[in-house]
């Protein structure tokens, strides 16, 4: 396991939200990471899709530690925008980032969210947001 995976694993461990849901990285280097989501029923709305609260988490994980690979730990999200273009019906959700533009203060990311179903990944959100050092 290399040292960015590490310290972002330990990151991850660190939010207790995050850990309630079942957030996992799968894998993080500059300027990428990617997230995966097991979605099991209690995260799920009333039509069976998986909840939006759900699937932004997952996109905001994405984007604030993607934004870390370039300007460290310490950050925050200042802002974002999701997108749903499809429910997210099957048995993963996956979050894929990476870093659009960056400076010393802020980075501008983009996320796009999956869902894997029998094997096969469709598109269920795509977010944009700012990432600011703090």
């Amino acid at each position: 396991m290399n040292n960015l995976l590490e310290l972002g694993k330990a990151g991850l461990a660190s939010q207790p939200f995050s850990n309630l849901l079942g957030v996992e990285l799968s894998s993080i280097s500059q300027g990428n990471a990617e997230f995966r989501l097991p979605l099991k029923e209690e995260l799920k709305q009333q039509h069976g899709f998986a909840h939006g609260g759900v699937v932004g988490t997952l996109a905001d994980n994405g984007l604030a530690f993607v934004g870390g690979t370039v300007l460290g730990v310490n950050v925050v999200t200042s802002e974002y925008k999701i997108n749903f273009v499809n429910p997210a019906v099957g048995e993963l959700l996956i979050a894929k980032s990476q870093v659009v533009s960056s400076s010393k203060r802020q980075a501008v990311c983009s996320c796009s969210v999956f869902v894997e179903k029998d094997g096969q990944e469709s598109l269920v959100a795509i977010a944009q947001g700012t990432i600011t050092k703090i």
